[in-house]
């Protein structure tokens, strides 16, 4: 279940330098040159609370080196995609992972670290962007996640995407709303939107 280079896992392939396009995201493989900014928002301590993660704090060069043996394995359950809004500009990371085949799911996460794009219906478009290109592609069933219970904003993002609770998880002294969408439920909501155009 390696998600080789040129391989799939459950389906999804790599983009090859192409992308996903949403209503007002594009969604695309990460590379080198998205270091920097995600440096800047893993030292962001709003940012890092938000993320249930401990706040960055090594220099950038040793950063980089890690960035860069990890941005060339291609051996782990994760499929991890940069968000770009439509003219370019990168504003966030989602990612699909703890891809499991045998279960048919996969966990999602999804962070827009530029501000400037917050509160804009940017989280909705990505994830329903993520979400429908992994059930369009894949063999997976159930898509889930983890929100911090206090995160209202987020749970309100991913309910409108379909999401609904599924439970609670106490970790890291972190407590977390569960949430969960089946692909049944996705076709449901596919139709709808389809016969509602």
């Amino acid at each position: 279940m390696k998600l080789q280079k040129n391989g799939t896992l459950a389906g999804l392939k790599t983009l090859h330098g192409g992308k996903i396009t949403g209503e007002k995201i594009k969604l695309r493989e990460k590379k080198l040159s998205d270091a920097r900014a995600d440096y800047r928002w893993q030292c962001d301590p709003e940012l890092a609370k938000l993320d249930a993660a401990p706040m960055l704090i090594m220099p950038f060069a040793l950063y980089l080196l890690d960035y860069t043996s990890v941005a060339h394995e291609y051996d782990h359950y994760r499929y991890p995609l940069a968000v770009e809004t439509l003219d370019g500009k990168h504003i966030g990371n989602c990612t699909a992972y703890d891809i499991d085949e045998k279960r048919g799911e996969a966990q999602i996460g999804i962070m827009i670290g530029n501000r400037d794009y917050w509160d804009k219906g940017y989280g909705v478009d990505v994830i329903t962007t993520l979400v429908n290109y992994v059930f369009q592609n894949s063999s997976l069933s159930r898509l889930y996640l983890k929100t911090l219970d206090w995160n209202i904003r987020a749970q309100k993002c991913f309910a409108k995407c379909g999401f609904v609770p599924c439970g609670s998880l106490k970790k890291d002294g972190y407590s977390f709303m569960l949430m969960e969408l089946m692909r049944d439920r996705w076709e449901k909501r596919q139709s709808s939107l389809h016969e509602s155009r």
